[in-house]
This record gives C-alpha cells, sequence and structure tokens, in this order.
C-alpha cells in the first residue's frame, strides 16, 4: 500500500474509487428529485386549477349550448364538448374538485377510524388485541367494492354516502399499520422507562404513542387518497356514488360511454386521464416520501 498525499499509508483520497464508489452511486439513485418534483409540479397545477379555474372562468359548467354540441378538441373547446354542448374541460375541473374533495374527506375518516383501532389493540394487547385483529381480518375478507355497492345502497346518492362506503371499506390498512407501530413502540426503552416511572396506559399513549405515530397516519392520509378516488370514481360511474347533477368524475365517464358509440372519444379521455394523473402523482410522490423517511434507507443515503 503506497502512501498518499497527505503521509498516510493506506488511504485512498476520497472519489477515486474503492468501496466508497457504490455508495456514491447508491446515493445518486436514490436521490435522484425528478420523480417527486415532478409530482409536486403536476399536483401543484391540478390544485391551483380546481381552486382558481371556477373563481375565475365566471362560467356555469352545468350550461347546455345544444349548437355546440359534439365538438372535438379546439382552441375554444380544448378537450371538446359533450352531447348536450356543455365544456368538458370546465366540467373535468369541476369534477376533479368534487371528487379531490370527497376522497379527502374518505381518507381522512378511514385513517381515523383505522387508526383508533389499531392503537387500541396495540396499546391493550392480550385478548383485546388478537378480538379486535379477528374483527379487522373478518372485514379484509370482504370485497371492497362489492361491500361498498351494498353501503350505498342503503342511502340516497350523496358525498356522504361515498365517504361512509370508503371508510368502511378501508379502514383496515391503516388499523394494520397503526397496530404494528404500536407493537414496535411497546418495546422501546423510552416507554420502559415511562411505565417504570408510574405512567399510565393513557399518559403513555398520548405522550410517547401518537407523537411517533403522526408521520405514519400523515402518510397512511396521504395513501388513502388515490384509493378512496377510484372508489368514488367506481360508485359514480355505476350510477350510485355522487347525484347526476355534480360533475365528478365518475358521473362524467357514465355520461360520456354513451357517446362513445357515435365517436366522441373525448368526452371519457380527458376525465379518465385526470383519474390517472393525479392517482400516479400522490403514488410516487407518497413512494418517494416513505423510502426517505425509512430508517433502513436513510442509513445508506448517509453513508
Amino acid at each position: 500500500m503506497g502512501a498518499t498525499r497527505t503521509g498516510r499509508p493506506g488511504r485512498r483520497p476520497a472519489g477515486t474509487g474503492g468501496a466508497r464508489r457504490p455508495v456514491r452511486r447508491r446515493r445518486l439513485a436514490l436521490g435522484t428529485p425528478a420523480v417527486p418534483v415532478l409530482a409536486v409540479l403536476v399536483l401543484s397545477v391540478l390544485v391551483l386549477a380546481v381552486v382558481l379555474v371556477p373563481l375565475g372562468a365566471g362560467l356555469d359548467q352545468q350550461l347546455v349550448d345544444l349548437r355546440s354540441a359534439g365538438l372535438p378538441p379546439s382552441p375554444a373547446h380544448p378537450f371538446g364538448t359533450d352531447e348536450v354542448g356543455r365544456d368538458v374541460l370546465l366540467r373535468s375541473i369541476y369534477g376533479l374538485r368534487v371528487s379531490m374533495l370527497v376522497g379527502l374527506a374518505a381518507a381522512v375518516v378511514s385513517v381515523f377510524v383505522g387508526g383508533l383501532v389499531g392503537l387500541a389493540a396495540g396499546a391493550a394487547g392480550g385478548l383485546a388485541d388478537r378480538l379486535l385483529m379477528r374483527v379487522v381480518d373478518g372485514f379484509n375478507s370482504l370485497p371492497h367494492l362489492l361491500f361498498g355497492i351494498f353501503i350505498v345502497a342503503l342511502f340516497a346518492p350523496s358525498a356522504t354516502a361515498v365517504v361512509v362506503s370508503v371508510a368502511v371499506t378501508h379502514w383496515t390498512t391503516a388499523a394494520r399499520i397503526v397496530r404494528s407501530e404500536v407493537l414496535s413502540l411497546r418495546g422501546r426503552p423510552f416507554v420502559d422507562a415511562a411505565i417504570s416511572g408510574g405512567s399510565g396506559r393513557l399518559r403513555v399513549v398520548v405522550r410517547h404513542f401518537l407523537p411517533n405515530l403522526a408521520p405514519q397516519l400523515l402518510l397512511a392520509t396521504v395513501l388513502m387518497i388515490p384509493h378512496a378516488i377510484w372508489h368514488e370514481t367506481a360508485l359514480s360511474f355505476l350510477g350510485l356514488g355522487l347525484p347526476p347533477h355534480l360533475a365528478s368524475l365518475g358521473n362524467m365517464i357514465n355520461d360520456g360511454q354513451r357517446s362513445l358509440l357515435a365517436g366522441d372519444w373525448w368526452s371519457s379521455l380527458f376525465p379518465g386521464l385526470l383519474i390517472l394523473v393525479p392517482t400516479l402523482a400522490v403514488s410516487s410522490l407518497a413512494q418517494h416520501v416513505r423510502d426517505r423517511a425509512d430508517p433502513r434507507w436513510r442509513s445508506e443515503l448517509d453513508l
């Protein structure tokens, strides 16, 4: 082994190869900001569109103009018009706003219910844990879409019915995540120290479990939003979700399927893309955040 410029034998200058080169390559591969930046840009544009366009357009998205019925995409109507002359772009923006609000509300309710069940199961342990998890397994064995259809069929088409349907069929995911995190936290030294110091179970849950569960609950909520949007879209497409007069994306695709036979492909294509694009953006951004927050990835990135 030869001496380096500093006179210390056996050391190689940084960047000249050796064992650090694969680590540097891994850092570049994992740390590339292209995907999260693109996802943030897409979501920012969509959020600004659903907030600003209804305020500044000054147009009624339900305005019927039979003289402009069935027009293909053009500079005047970038997404074309539907079978009664309504602008598809304007209705798609209104529909995306409705679908995102319903999806967000459904995701929050799902994570809240599942978080309470998972926290109770993990903190109580023993028989209570086994009973609650058997309930979770029972709900997981049910087909989500069919069970959701059964739930909304009990109510009139409304946003509340969709939120209840999504919450009842998707809370089990959050329950499993929270329970596993609580079981992991129960063996930590600071929890043992708190119990040894005389802290009761409720104090341990509030002071130690909930602060450590907040990032997982936030991530679970973000990941639940695309599932809630797709669930709402499927129910509205079947005519069981939101009322027909609301321009949700599912209702628009349901209306546009009749126009497909006449060759008006744009009535269904663009609302479908507005479901797919934000779903992929939210999923890729949440996946990136989860990978960066995982201690195993973080330890490799810090090498």
